[in-house]
């Protein structure tokens, strides 16, 4: 995987206010860590790190951080481990490096991408079916994938491929059992199973969606008579003063 450069910088204050201040004059307040080095709080620039962030071709970046204001430590390369975002509007609030060596494995976990139509799907009317989506990996940081690809040409009706029989790339180990199923193609749904699955499917549906017509009726009704005695209420005093 090939490091991408950020510029960072150390920071002194950890406060939630110092923080705030951070964000609003563009700074986005950080951490890093790992096994080389005590934790250290940092700061990046926004827009260098979304920028870094949004062109990646891969949830693993590998970044070659800058930090200038450090002359003892002033080039380390990290991962991004984990960007937390405000559940509002998307921003980034903080970032978390993981400091690696360029010696040192480390085990993320990737993306897995089908290539080529599988023979089932082409000429056996099957489904491509995912099983898993990511799978752990082991690697030095300039090895580590950015996907793992897995031809499927050859996969016909009811044949799977599992961990165990994906050739991963060179300095690269697959992680997990090698049983577990990757990928898969299904067999076709025949026409007598699609009408057995919608007439099973059906009276449960039209039950549940008159009772609950009847409910929101119901509901109305009570709205009905609710307001009709409010208003019965309010003539009541009017009456009396006639």
């Amino acid at each position: 995987m090939k490091s991408v450069p950020l510029n960072a910088y150390t920071r002194a204050g950890s406060r939630r206010s110092a923080a705030k201040k951070l964000r609003d004059n563009g700074r986005i307040p950080a951490v890093i860590y790992g096994r080389i080095a005590q934790p250290q709080i940092l700061e990046v620039d926004k827009k260098e790190l979304e920028g870094v962030i949004h062109h990646s071709q891969s949830e693993n970046v590998l970044v070659d951080l800058s930090v200038a204001s450090d002359s003892a430590r002033p080039k380390r390369l990290a991962l991004v481990q984990e960007v937390q975002h405000h559940p509002l509007s998307g921003a980034v609030l903080h970032v978390d490096f993981h400091e690696v060596a360029e010696d040192e494995f480390v085990t993320v976990t990737v993306p897995v991408e089908a290539v080529g139509e599988a023979v089932g799907v082409k000429s056996g009317g099957g489904t491509l079916e995912h099983v898993l989506f990511k799978l752990k990996v082991r690697a030095l940081p300039k090895d580590l994938p950015e996907v793992i690809q897995v031809d499927v040409s050859a996969l016909e009706v009811g044949k799977s491929i599992h961990i165990g029989e994906i050739t991963p790339p060179a300095g690269v180990e697959l992680l997990g059992e090698k049983k577990l199923p990757v990928l898969a193609v299904a067999a076709p749904i025949t026409e007598a199973q699609e009408e057995a699955t919608a007439a099973a499917g059906a009276p449960a549906g039209e039950v549940e969606m008159i009772k609950e017509k009847k409910e929101d009726g119901a509901a109305a009704d009570k709205g009905g008579d609710k307001a009709a005695a409010d208003k019965g209420g309010d003539k009541k005093p009017a009456d009396k003063k006639k």
